[in-house]
């Protein structure tokens, strides 16, 4: 397959601004909690040349390998999920055991599930094209996998990453041309689930609370999106200027990882949002397009699998930033 090189440059130009945008929205933090204001930056600058690396080397490899062990990776990541639950493994950090660490630095398995999943997802739609229009024999097996996994990472918890996994394998789901009726079954069994992981857990009622009137608990629960709006306000159209954002300085929670979009937004301004969208745009456009006109049903399919869930994953970071779904965990 030839490769794409509008992907690559604006994959390689949207890391290398979030890197500097790290810089800005962390350093007065990392300065107070480590007396080093490149801590987190050095981090993921270390991460970000490993990501390109892996990149490369990984576009050199024979995408049916990943078809031919898409069960060992399936099983290695359902081992993980259950020793990361197991209290002295895994590591609590923000009220969720779904990290495990190693010396300063830590990665989740729900994002090596991501990949496995789609993988493994993708090579049994590709087998069992011919009984898509069965909807039991088709549907119903695959489901019960993706929802063991989602099982796991809510036992963590960690219910956006769940429900992020569960949409964009049900959208994937959804393209083969599956009948259309188990869609519906499955959104009101869907939504119904959602209801009652609410109710199970008082945080996430208080979320949806704030979400509805963040100022019930300015100093609680709303105070996270409060202090996000107060960061995106202010940005007009072109921002307060590079490193001047007032947010960061101890107010809004997490500026430098889940709600980086609000800094960049004060600094940056309205210009700044767009040409980020834009970026998210083009990467979504390339990879869908890839999608498209690839003749092989296994690869069609994984390209599809890794195009939703980037983009499940980026509007609903974006939308908990401004504050059009409540804050997920």
């Amino acid at each position: 397959m030839k490769k794409d090189k509008i992907l690559y440059i604006t994959t390689i130009i949207l890391a290398t601004f979030g890197l500097i945008m790290i810089y800005s929205s962390s350093y007065i933090w990392a300065e107070y909690k480590f007396n080093n204001p490149f801590k987190y930056v050095i981090n993921q600058g270390i991460f970000l040349i490993l990501g390109i690396f892996l990149m490369t080397l990984v576009s050199k490899i024979d995408y049916k390998i990943y078809k031919k062990y898409s069960n060992h990776l399936l099983f290695f990541t359902l081992m993980l999920l259950i020793l990361v639950l197991i209290p002295g493994i895994g590591v609590v950090r923000n009220g969720s055991r779904s990290w495990f660490g190693i010396a300063s630095f830590g990665f989740q398995p729900s994002e090596i599930c991501k990949l496995s999943l789609v993988i493994f997802t993708s090579k049994y739609l590709s087998r069992n094209d011919k009984d898509k229009k069965i909807t039991k024999s088709f549907v119903l097996p695959i489901l019960g996998v993706i929802m063991l996994f989602f099982g796991l990472i809510m036992l963590e918890p960690d219910f956006g990453t769940g429900m992020i996994i569960v949409c964009a394998l049900i959208a994937l789901i959804f393209i083969t041309g599956a009948n259309l009726g188990i869609f519906v079954k499955l959104g009101i069994i869907g939504l119904l689930g959602i209801v009652g992981l609410i109710i199970a857990a008082p945080y996430r009622m208080k979320r949806i609370i704030s979400f509805l009137n963040p100022w019930s608990d300015p100093l609680g629960s709303g105070f996270q999106i409060i202090q996000s709006l107060y960061a995106i306000g202010p940005g007009g159209l072109l921002g307060q200027g590079f490193l001047k954002s007032r947010q960061k300085h101890f107010y809004l929670p997490e500026p430098q990882t889940d709600f980086i979009f609000s800094i960049i937004s004060e600094e940056f301004g309205f210009l700044g949002v767009v040409i980020v969208s834009l970026l998210f745009i083009t990467i979504f456009y390339r990879t869908i397009k890839i999608a498209i006109e690839t003749e092989d049903l296994f690869a069609k399919y994984l390209c599809f699998g890794l195009s939703f869930m980037l983009i499940f994953q980026t509007l609903l970071n974006l939308c908990v930033v401004v504050g059009i779904v409540p804050v997920t965990g």
